[in-house]
């Protein structure tokens, strides 16, 4: 199943676990959506491997051919998902935390109660449709990262202490506690109870509002897979600028109609200046003008404590390699570091049988002939630095440059 000369190829199978019927199927190539179905005899034989090994008390989990990786995963004994990639270094994580915010984003638009009790299939794949847009975004290429990190997406606005000082206003005057600031997909303030929300809504919620077509409000039914998956909640969200909207997360008040344009002006028109420098930042995470090394082509800074994460690729756009492909380099980066490197809850102290094990802080991968882009990861406690960086950054100082860098970006996160 190799795609030579496309990037790749993703297919995105959904069935009914009990009955094997395919919900959906959907595909990306070279990371943009595309038409092509898989056979129904494919989709046939890749159930029937899975489900033959379940009835020996075998876990068939992923399997890899020459050109084509693939991952399956079930859900609640009710759902399978089945996801196929042709695309170069696609690693087990990247796939298995894919399906994650897959049924994820399911049950946000239609609700675990109907995943896990599917009275009528026929039904039921059309209510799935909701979720389409949702889904295409995760096999696409994406300006987020938190689909593969499982960290809120972020920017750092110029004036952040204005928009949260006015968003807990805001909160306090519509007696909602679940508020945010989403510029592209990105929370650049919310309020304190926004940030506890549970994973994968944290994630899927800002993502959501980032895939959807502008609207000037939206009041949108969603399930919070974690914290209420049988309940509705409202989503209600309201474009204060082209590309940053207000989010409201609430039970059946306020209405839509109470948000009337005295109240958003009595808040956020004095600060229309600091929310236009907030939309500025946009794809660039970072303040306008923060000092970041010239070596340096891209960066994501994870806080693992907070599950917040920060990732650009706009340093020297105009350079090599492209802005898609930095993208993919550091995805594929952070894939081969959590495996390999810095896997989950190494970040603490851990010991086995009375000796200490030794986990690396730093690691670094220089890319092979005819490109010379260096990759750097450090970890320093509950933070993970990884860098993309030009060929003409000296290899005995990058260790020191990400120091450096991590330092730098810590007020921020």
């Amino acid at each position: 199943m190799g795609e030579e000369g496309t990037g790749g190829a993703v297919h995105l199978l959904c069935l009914a676990a009990s009955s094997g019927v395919p919900l959906f199927c959907r595909s990306s190539r070279g990371g943009a959506p595309a038409r092509q179905q898989l056979p129904f005899s494919v989709i046939g034989s890749l159930n029937g491997v899975h489900m033959f090994g379940q009835n020996l008390q075998v876990q068939l989990s992923s399997a890899r051919t020459e050109d084509t990786t693939v991952v399956w995963k079930s859900f609640h004994d009710s759902i399978t998902l089945i996801v196929l990639s042709s695309e170069e270094n696609a690693s087990e994580l990247k796939l298995e935390r894919l399906l994650q915010m897959v049924f994820g984003a399911m049950v946000l638009l239609v609700g675990l109660e109907e995943l896990t009790n599917i009275r009528n299939v026929e039904r039921l794949k059309k209510e799935l449709r909701a979720s389409y847009r949702l889904i295409d975004s995760f096999l696409g290429d994406s300006e987020l990262i938190g689909d593969l990190t499982q960290c809120v997406d972020c920017v750092i606005p110029p004036e952040g202490s204005l928009l949260q000082e006015a968003l807990c206003g805001f909160a306090e005057a519509t007696g909602t506690a679940f508020v945010s600031l989403v510029v592209s997909g990105r929370v650049a303030a919310a309020t304190e109870s926004w940030w506890r929300l549970g994973m994968p809504e944290a994630v899927l919620l800002p993502w959501l509002v980032g895939s959807l077509p502008p609207q000037a409000a939206r009041d949108y039914p969603v399930y919070l897979p974690h914290g209420s998956p049988t309940v509705p909640h409202r989503l209600l969200t309201l474009m204060l600028l082209p590309g940053l909207e207000l989010c409201l997360l609430c039970g059946p008040r306020p209405a839509l109609s109470q948000l009337d344009p005295q109240l958003l002006e009595r808040w956020w028109q004095p600060l229309l200046e600091p929310l236009r420098a907030c939309l500025s930042v946009g794809p660039g995470a970072l303040p306008n003008g923060f000092p970041l090394h010239t070596d340096i082509l891209g960066l994501l800074l994870l806080n693992l404590e907070l599950k917040r994460c920060l990732f650009t690729v706009e340093p020297l756009r105009d350079k090599e390699p492209s802005l898609q492909q930095r993208q993919r380099l550091l995805r594929n980066f952070y894939s081969l570091v959590s495996t390999t490197h810095f896997p989950p809850g190494s970040s603490e102290k851990t010991e086995d049988a009375g000796h200490r094990i030794q986990l690396p802080r730093a690691c670094y991968l220089v890319l092979g002939p005819g490109m010379g882009w260096q990759l750097v990861a450090l970890q320093l406690g509950l933070r993970q630095l990884l860098l993309l960086l030009s060929p003409q950054s000296p290899t005995h100082g990058l260790r020191s440059l990400a120091t450096h860098t991590l330092h730098a970006l810590t007020p921020l996160l």
